[in-house]
Parts: C-alpha cells; structure tokens; sequence
C-alpha cells in the first residue's frame, strides 16, 4: 500500500523530474483530462455503453462505473482501484478495457463511508488532508467484508444483459486493490477464472488469510504485477507467491518491472508509460483466456 516508503520513492522521482508537488499534480490533472476526453471519444465511436450503477450489499449500495460494448455478450471484468479510489483516471482504464471487448465494473471499495470519487488524483492522497479524508474509509474495509463485496459484484455482473455467463469473469487489483482481486477469485472461485494485481499491496502477509494463502481456494489464472521497489522492501514476497501458486496447482505469472509502486496509474507519480503499457499487455493475455 502507499506508505511512508513509496512516498519517499514518489518524492525522488518528482525531485528528479524537477516538479514540485502542485506542479505534479496540476500536470497530472491535465494529463487524466485529455486522457478522459479521448477515451470518451473512442468509446462514443466504437458505441460502448457506460453508466453509473448501485450495487446493493450487505451494507448498502456500492456505487460504481460500468461499461460494455453495445452489441452482444462479453466476458466481464471486475476492476479495484488503488488506494485513492474509483476516480476519473480508472474510468480511462475501463474504458480501454471495454475497448477491447470486455464488460467492465470498477467500484469504489470506499462506499461505506462515501460516494466516489473520494479523492479526484492520486496527488489529494499524497497530502495530509487527502490521508484523513481516507483514513475512517480504509478502517471500513475487511477482508470479511471484501469478500461478501465480492459476492456482490459479481452477482450483478453476472445480472448484466452483456455479460457472457457461460465465460469465466476477470478481476484486477492496483495497490490495495490487488489482494481484493485475489480474495474475489476465492469468494467465486466457479466464476473468476483470471486474476492480475498491479503492484498489488499486502499479497504475502502473516496472517492465515493471508492473500497468497487463499490460491487454493480458487481455480484462477493469475499474473502478480511487482514494483521493483516494493520487491526491494520485501524480495521474499515474490518467491512465496511463486510457491503459493505450485502448490495450488493454479498458474501465474510472477515479476518484478523495472517501475516504482503505483507505475500502471495514470495520474501516479511514479507512473511508468513503458512498464504500464507491459503489464497491460500481459494483463490482456491472461483475460484472453476468458
């Protein structure tokens, strides 16, 4: 998750990029605007459906963005953003995602305590006031919970006329978003046949439900997406995944990218063009098997 650690990788690459923090962040507001306006284009001309949605729980109603093209059924996937939330810059995702022919859900994991976007960039959570805005909503959020979300989200996906339910459904995870991905494979497991977590957060802990404890539990294909700095702070995590998935007979692609935590989000300081591009490619692959 984005710590003290990954804050001071994000101050070095600001630093050398020689931008201040409101410079960064009028930049990269400017940057998801016309990264918005052209995927909107793009999904107007290819006649993509998009709409908020509610989503009843078993604590209310999670607020989210769907898409899917118009015509036809499609494999669906479920998207978790990072730690900032469902913002303008995952609908540019999702849309890419619809793009290449998916029926795409992003939630805001946040809808307990608010209706997204909670924060509009990745740059309001780098600041004090954008931590204690999120603080009582990451406080809101257990695994318990995520998994009964889960439950959820997929029952309305598999609800959606577009949605192909005889094909397996998708999910993928930024951040802390990325054990979320992990536990919903587990929580459907006869539905979530593909899973990727992009420097995922919290996938090998101590704890007997640790993430990378739940792969047998699932029957998913999984790509784990690892920051070189994250791996740096913790090398064994990979090794564990890797050991993770051969005893649980699931396949998975397991790597280190030449890119700091937070390098697939486009409104992110460390965000990497070449490595994100990479990992979407290997992402795409493993949603093929859909």
């Amino acid at each position: 998750m984005c710590d003290e650690w990954t804050s001071a990788g994000e101050e070095a690459a600001l630093a050398g990029a020689g931008l201040s923090r409101r410079a960064f962040a009028a930049s990269a507001a400017a940057a998801v605007a016309t990264a918005s306006a052209a995927s909107q284009a793009a999904a107007a001309e290819a006649g993509l459906i998009e709409t908020p949605v509610l989503i009843p729980t078993g604590d209310g109603k999670a607020d989210g963005f769907f898409i899917r093209p118009a015509h036809g059924t499609h494999p669906a996937i479920l998207m978790w953003p990072d730690i900032a939330g469902l913002r303008e810059a995952y609908k540019v995702m999702a849309r890419r995602l619809a793009l290449a022919g998916y029926a795409v859900l992003v939630v805001n994991h946040y809808y307990r305590t608010a209706r997204a976007p909670l924060l509009a960039s990745m740059a309001e959570w780098m600041t004090p006031a954008g931590q204690a805005r999120l603080k009582p909503a990451i406080a809101a959020i257990t695994p318990a919970r995520t998994l009964a979300d889960a439950r959820a989200f997929i029952g309305f996906l598999d609800a959606q006329p577009g949605v192909a339910r005889g094909r397996g459904i998708g999910t993928c995870g930024y951040c802390m978003g990325g054990p979320y991905a992990v536990r919903t494979a587990a929580a459907v497991p006869a539905r979530v046949a593909a899973v990727a977590t992009l420097h995922g957060a919290g996938l090998v802990t101590d704890a007997p439900d640790s993430p990378h404890r739940l792969l047998g539990e699932t029957k998913a294909a999984f790509l784990f997406a690892i920051a070189r700095n994250d791996d740096a702070r913790a090398p064994a995590d990979k090794d564990a995944l890797k050991a993770a998935a051969a005893a649980a007979h699931r396949p998975a692609e397991v790597e280190v990218y030449a890119a700091d935590h937070g390098w697939c989000t486009i409104d992110a300081p460390s965000y990497n063009k070449a490595e994100a591009e990479r990992a979407w490619g290997r992402m795409l692959s493993l949603f093929s098997r859909l």
